[in-house]
């Protein structure tokens, strides 16, 4: 076990800014300028899951040397050049051997410069991913709170009993973790990653109870435990623990009324929409996307608002007020073409014109009006990043039960076998419910070209358990 002793939290060699990598990303925003490496990387066959985040540590200087991945990315965008050219460090200077054995004896992970490889590639390993997630961290108390096979002690009072003071490799380790879980999810859904993630979301208190060596590290602290409670919530809404789901969304409240963190709080409030409106509370839903908008408006980000009607509108669409749903759509869509700015959070990532489009088919189902519905599912599934499989999976489900419901049966079938190959990949108790409710809206189409097929295929098909 690592010494309870917490290092430092200021680095031995302070990180120099990538002021080359600024100067190529140009006048585009840090979101703008990833979606273009991930384009990129579609183009040459790799899969990196680039964010603002990342590109703010590249030119921070926080990533001293990409991956092998990012690298071969990175010289496809930038042909002719290396990546000493590109203002990182050779990568030999940070890969050697003795700096291998330093970050051992130190406990420091090689994350800084080596980041996201681990986890762009699944192979059904979630429990390892999220070990690795808080074991990587580097600082002591990671370290002691990394005793279980997800990098938690069993009983979390333990962790914080080994412990003195969080550092900032505590809150970086944090903050991975929350990503790790987001990627996951995306490509995968909820059912596989709940309860594993229950785990880290228990360290990361114990590592509030310990205290922070400074106060930007608690603010770290706190606001990386919010969002994953609010990941954790989710990954609980999305498989259907609709009560937990609740409980972990009002813990991620509280933490922001504590710290007086308006992002935090309007993410926990959006999520809170999203929730109520799934289990049938739409004024509920209404409320809250309400006051997620008030809370935002100080944030300057129009894509966080935009989301935000979009809930409003869900909510609405619930209570069966048509007026009310196209105000908050036509608001949603007002704010979405105010683009992307510096003002975005890292968590609105999967927020494009694909999830635009998604959330405005569920009003029109929600209304009633299928043929309208299968038009922006349609649409929402054609427009999704391939990254985001569970995402396709979701639109995909949604345009088979609009099909279904609106008299056409047979496009109905096709889109919902392409939902079951998506499910191979994805495991989403959501999708497969919707699956369900449009196998029995179909079951008097039988007759109908490839309706039987689907039948018997969804009916074979095994449940998540």
């Amino acid at each position: 076990m690592a010494s309870s002793t917490v290092p430092s939290s200021q680095p031995d060699r302070p990180p120099r800014p990538n002021l080359v990598f600024r100067q190529l990303r140009g006048p585009r925003s840090p979101a703008e300028f990833a979606a273009a490496v991930r384009r990129a990387a579609r183009e040459i066959g790799e899969r990196v899951s680039c964010d603002a985040r990342y590109v703010h540590r590249v030119e921070a200087g926080e990533i001293r040397c990409p991956n092998y991945a990012y690298e071969r990315v990175f010289l496809h965008m930038f042909p002719g050049r290396t990546l000493t050219d590109l203002g990182f460090a050779p990568r030999s200077s940070v890969r050697g051997r003795r700096a291998r054995d330093a970050a051992r004896e130190t406990g420091a992970a090689d994350e800084p410069y080596d980041t996201q490889d681990r986890y762009d590639t699944y192979d059904h390993e979630e429990s390892d991913v999220l070990r690795r997630a808080f074991m990587t961290g580097g600082g002591a108390t990671v370290a002691a709170a990394s005793l279980g096979p997800l990098g938690i002690a069993p009983d979390a009072s333990a962790a914080q009993r080994a412990v003195r003071r969080a550092g900032a490799s505590d809150a970086g380790a944090l903050e991975e973790a929350v990503r790790r879980i987001r990627l996951l999810d995306d490509r995968h859904g909820a059912d596989g990653l709940y309860r594993r993630a229950a785990a880290p979301l228990r360290a990361a208190y114990a590592l509030l109870d310990a205290g922070a060596t400074r106060q930007r590290t608690a603010d770290r602290l706190y606001a990386g435990a919010g969002e994953l409670a609010i990941s954790v919530g989710w990954l609980a809404h999305d498989s259907g623990r609709f009560d937990d789901a609740r409980s972990h969304y009002a813990e991620a409240l509280a933490t922001a009324r504590v710290t007086g963190d308006p992002g935090l709080e309007a993410h926990a409030f959006c999520n809170t929409a999203f929730l109520a409106r799934d289990a049938g509370r739409p004024r509920e839903a209404v409320r809250a996307a309400q006051a997620a908008q008030r809370v935002a408006r100080s944030l300057g980000s129009p894509r966080l608002m935009s989301l935000l009607a979009l809930r409003e509108a869900g909510g609405w669409a619930g209570l069966a007020d048509r007026t009310g749903c196209e105000q908050a759509l036509a608001r949603a869509q007002a704010y979405f073409e105010r683009g992307p700015s510096e003002a975005d959070p890292e968590w609105m990532s999967f927020y494009g014109e694909a999830e635009l489009e998604g959330l405005e088919a569920q009003c029109w189902s929600t209304l009633g009006d299928w043929p309208r519905a299968a038009r922006h599912a349609r649409r929402a599934a054609e427009l999704q990043d391939p990254h985001f499989t569970r995402n396709i999976a979701l639109y995909t489900a949604e345009l088979a039960d609009d099909l279904a419901r609106g008299g056409r049966p047979d496009e109905a079938a096709q889109a919902g076998m392409r939902v079951l190959d998506l499910l191979a990949e994805v495991q989403s108790s959501r999708i497969q419910t919707m699956l369900a409710g449009t196998s029995r809206v179909l079951l008097p189409h039988r007759r109908a070209s490839g309706v039987s097929a689907f039948l018997d295929r969804h009916a074979s098909f095994p449940r998540v358990v």
